[in-house]
């Protein structure tokens, strides 16, 4: 798919940089690109990979100039460069539209200049019917990538964007902070147990990227069907998998969170090509000519129903902890907790 071709990855240190990075390097790729402005991690991946095909560039989505710098040569570009956590976005809310709305807008910039072929812009659930900062800010993202689609000849360079859900075990997510509480003995804090979130493993939303790569059409909005759980559920399903007895504590929601995200809304729900395991969104294709909007306006406005994480397909607890079973971070901490657990049983027998 790209063989001899250079990728770019902005915000290439992050989780989906990195586990996209891994999807392709020992592919026929010609190279790969890591942007971001984290010099740390981005040594981190020099030491641990040592590959010729990967390249780092320090700089930031918000500076135009380090973006440029970055892009020389490049034929495709992943845009995953952005702030996600909702609690910090909702005190910063003008950092997020620094990072998620103009940085968007530099990439796009600098990718047209440069003459990239296809832009891939990496959006969230919580884009849809937005109430928080981070939410707003990737609603604006998308309208940013939709409307500079518009301005370029396709077969120059082609933009679109995808729309995903929770990712489990991402950084700062909430599985990572379950186990954490359950090694420390500590209460398994959750905001609401009957709030219901997607579970989309790191694999998923890189597939989703290539399903887009694949398919989508200018302006295109693709969004991956996927399964959901409460946080209840998902709370336990952890606490069985480590056979942990800890307490799961109702600590109530935090600042901006949903009791449930929406992958499509009842407008694009109306107008949503069914592509088996995906949903295609086709972007507005009218220019602006007020006729087009009062004359001769869409008939259906929207739908009776939505694409969300409480009418989706639900997993049972059971199903949660063969879906956390499938990720090697799961799997790497579930091992060395229980020979930690061992290692102390035994101690205590010959004390």
């Amino acid at each position: 798919m790209f063989k001899n071709k250079t990728l770019l990855i902005t915000g290439g240190t992050g989780s989906f940089g990195n586990a996209v990075m891994k999807r392709f390097l020992d592919t026929d790729i010609k190279e790969i690109r890591i942007f971001s402005r984290d010099e740390k991690k981005q040594d981190d991946m020099r030491k641990f990979y040592k590959s010729d095909k990967l390249k780092f560039y320090i700089g930031d989505v918000r500076d135009v100039a380090s973006v440029k710098n970055a892009m020389n040569g490049v034929d495709y570009i992943f845009h995953a460069a952005a702030l996600k956590q909702v609690p910090s976005c909702e005190f910063f809310p003008l950092e997020a539209v620094k990072t998620n709305v103009l940085g968007t807008d530099n990439v796009l910039t600098a990718a047209i200049e440069c003459g990239v072929k296809k832009v891939i812009c990496l959006s969230t659930d919580k884009a849809a019917y937005p109430i928080n900062a981070m939410g707003i800010s990737k609603a604006m993202m998308e309208k940013v990538f939709v409307a500079k689609s518009k301005t370029v000849d396709p077969t120059k360079t082609l933009i679109c964007g995808t729309r995903y859900g929770n990712v489990m075990a991402s950084r700062g997510s909430v599985i990572p902070l379950f186990i954490d509480q359950i090694k420390n003995g500590q209460p398994l804090t959750i905001t609401d147990p009957y709030m219901t979130r997607f579970l989309m493993s790191l694999a998923e939303a890189v597939e989703l990227v290539v399903f887009a790569f694949q398919n989508a059409e200018v302006g295109d909005i693709m969004v991956q069907k996927s399964p959901a759980s409460t946080i209840g559920d998902l709370a336990q399903a952890v606490k069985e998998l480590f056979h942990a007895d800890n307490e799961i504590k109702v600590i109530g929601t935090r600042h901006g969170e949903k009791r449930y995200e929406t992958l499509l809304t009842k407008e694009e729900f109306v107008k949503a090509q069914d592509m088996g395991g995906f949903f295609r969104v086709p972007a507005d294709k009218r220019d602006l000519n007020y006729d087009k909007y009062f004359v001769d306006g869409d008939h259906k406005l929207s739908s009776e129903e939505e694409y969300n994480s409480d009418n989706t397909e639900r997993l049972t607890i059971e199903q949660v902890k063969e879906r956390l079973l499938t990720l090697d971070y799961v799997r790497n901490e579930l091992e060395h907790y229980m020979s930690v657990s061992e290692a102390a049983v035994t101690t205590n027998q010959f004390k």
